[in-house]
């Protein structure tokens, strides 16, 4: 039986890098879970690839057809914006096992549709002005930077991955990202196992 393995940390934390060293590493052979969302891509994303990026409209359809898994909203500066896990037969946990970017919703909702015991919880950590640093230079990239959504972020992770709320969801483990390759080993590691 496959595993979903649940990539999750606060804005800047790295998850993104992480993401990619890990779904690229062969020895781990891990396949991609491509969640969607209603917000506007960043410059340098790609539809299907980081994000499908979809309509309100096309969400409440697959919401319809009962196909979607978890769904959340963040209401940002630019309005709500909509992301969701949809069971589009990218998930076959007979045959793989797979790695996603997530928040706590997104592993509580992947638990409830597929069993505590194929979703394991990988929170990735750091201090907060290292994670700031990080973040603002990512934005300062950006074609049109939103330092507002990023500061609404920044401060709504702090809340969302609070200890209480880590320990509600039997997270008790954490992966410092201070250098990426001494993290990325440690959580390949532990997939390993």
């Amino acid at each position: 039986m496959g595993r979903i393995f649940c990539l999750m940390g606060k804005s800047g934390s790295g998850k993104d890098t992480l993401f990619e060293k890990l779904k690229h590493d062969q020895e781990l052979n891990l396949r991609a879970i491509i969640s969607y969302t209603t917000r506007p891509m960043r410059s340098k994303e790609r539809d299907g690839v980081q994000y499908y990026f979809i309509t309100e409209k096309r969400l409440d359809e697959y919401e319809k057809a009962g196909l979607v898994i978890e769904k959340r909203a963040y209401n940002t500066v630019e309005g709500i914006w909509y992301y969701a896990t949809i069971n589009d037969g990218q998930i076959n946990l007979e045959k793989n096992n797979y790695i996603i970017i997530g928040t706590l919703e997104v592993f509580r909702g992947l638990k409830d549709f597929f069993g505590r015991q194929s979703v394991v919880p990988v929170y990735i950590d750091l201090d907060d002005g290292t994670r700031l640093s990080r973040a603002l230079q990512r934005e300062s990239q950006q074609s049109n930077p939103n330092y507002e959504e990023l500061c609404r972020r920044f401060l709504a992770d702090n809340v969302d991955f609070s200890l209480d709320n880590l320990k509600t969801n039997n997270i008790t483990k954490s992966y410092m990202n201070y250098d990426l390759e001494k993290c990325s080993n440690e959580i390949k590691a532990d997939i390993l196992k």
